[in-house]
């Protein structure tokens, strides 16, 4: 679980992200599953762009690939969504969302 000073760090490394999939008419179905953790896998940090067209709001949308992935909503604004997943191994944000949560438990102290 994201604090929300790990969850605003993601926010702006996000900000300049340009959407990797969009979910439109048809049904959240396994494929785009298996796509978006294949991404979350490659990337960690997604944004997904909901269409008008969609069944589902962003914040479904969000919700359903979330949990069918295993992956933490960083931030559900307007159409579009943010999604982040830990490599297992130290991938490119672990350290910094290290040091911001050793902060934290500093600063409470």
């Amino acid at each position: 679980m994201l604090t929300s000073k790990q969850r605003a760090y993601l926010r702006g490394q996000a900000n300049s992200l340009d959407p990797v999939f969009q979910i439109g008419k048809g049904e959240i179905d396994e494929n785009v599953i298996q796509a978006t953790a294949d991404c979350l896998a490659a990337r960690e940090l997604i944004k997904l762009r909901v269409l008008e067209t969609s069944s589902y709001t962003p914040r479904e949308a969000a919700d359903i690939l979330a949990q069918a992935t295993g992956a933490d909503q960083v931030q559900v604004i307007g159409s579009k969504f943010v999604l982040y997943k830990q490599k297992p191994k130290d991938g490119k944000y672990a350290e910094q969302l290290r040091e911001i949560a050793r902060a934290a438990k500093k600063n409470k102290r």
